[in-house]
């Protein structure tokens, strides 16, 4: 039968870190050293299902990340299931695959009026309106190679308000160490506007989860868990850890960045 978790309880799985408050209905309860439980987050708040009694509440991922050290079997187990739960046995490609990562067009591009560093484009990405995004990309990309460019979208932000231009999404660029270069990424070639993209294989496009909306991307921090695990590898690919960022018509790329960061 399910028990009510104590407010402490509820209070620290609320401050462990980002993997674990993205996957409150996955993350495994560790009751004296074992994993004996699972965590739901219902309109009531927290409850365990199935667990045994306690007198402590830990999270196994937080006190992993404290020691640094290597993943025992209990935290493997712990990922394992979580993927199980979902579509994927890999969390982190779980994950990522909830952004709302498009292909675009940029129909139309200009330098913003308050911001030197700012373009603004208008870009399609399969709606009835173009969407419009500001990029700090002035000194880093001509404005004649934007003009008509078939571009990598992250669409599931919450707007924001940049130097009085709303600003409706982002555009996918990788970067060297120095940021001294930086290339957007690119789609296939037979890539069509709005299309949507994720990682993985060919095969996990019709098992993707649904994509989470921008309120839950804010306050999960889902950007900000997936972000650093984003690379080009050594043929220039995108890829999420081992997972590449792909569209129906293949694989997402840089230019010539090579083990670059991507953002």
């Amino acid at each position: 039968m399910a028990a009510a978790v104590s407010t402490a309880a509820q209070s620290f799985l609320r401050s462990c870190d980002t993997l674990c408050r993205l996957h409150l209905g996955l993350v495994k309860i560790d009751y004296h050293g074992r994993l004996s439980s699972v965590c739901t987050l219902t309109s009531n708040g927290f409850r365990i299902l199935s667990s045994s009694s306690s007198r402590r509440t830990q999270c196994h991922c937080t006190e992993q990340a404290r020691d640094n050290s290597k993943p025992t079997g209990a935290a493997t187990s712990t990922l394992e299931s979580a993927g199980k739960e979902g579509h994927s046995k890999n969390v982190m490609k779980e994950v990522g695959n909830t952004l709302d990562i498009r292909v675009g067009r940029i129909v139309k591009v200009w330098r913003h009026e308050e911001a030197d560093s700012l373009y603004v484009e208008e870009v399609d990405v399969g709606e009835p309106e173009l969407r419009t995004i500001c990029s700090g990309l002035v000194n880093y990309i001509p404005i004649h190679l934007l003009q008509d460019r078939n571009v990598i979208v992250l669409a599931n932000l919450k707007p924001r308000n940049m130097r009085g231009v709303r600003s409706s999404g982002m555009l996918l660029a990788a970067s060297d160490e120095t940021h001294e270069k930086v290339e957007l990424l690119v789609p296939p070639e037979a890539a069509v506007p709005g299309e949507r993209v994720w990682f993985g294989s060919e095969d996990d496009k019709d098992i993707l989860p649904d994509i989470a909306s921008p309120n839950q991307v804010q306050k999960k921090k889902i950007w900000e868990l997936v972000q650093p695990h984003l690379r080009t590898n050594e043929s220039c690919m995108a890829m999420l850890g081992l997972d590449h960022m792909r569209t129906s018509a293949g694989v997402v790329f840089s230019e010539s960045l090579r083990n670059a960061k991507i953002s």
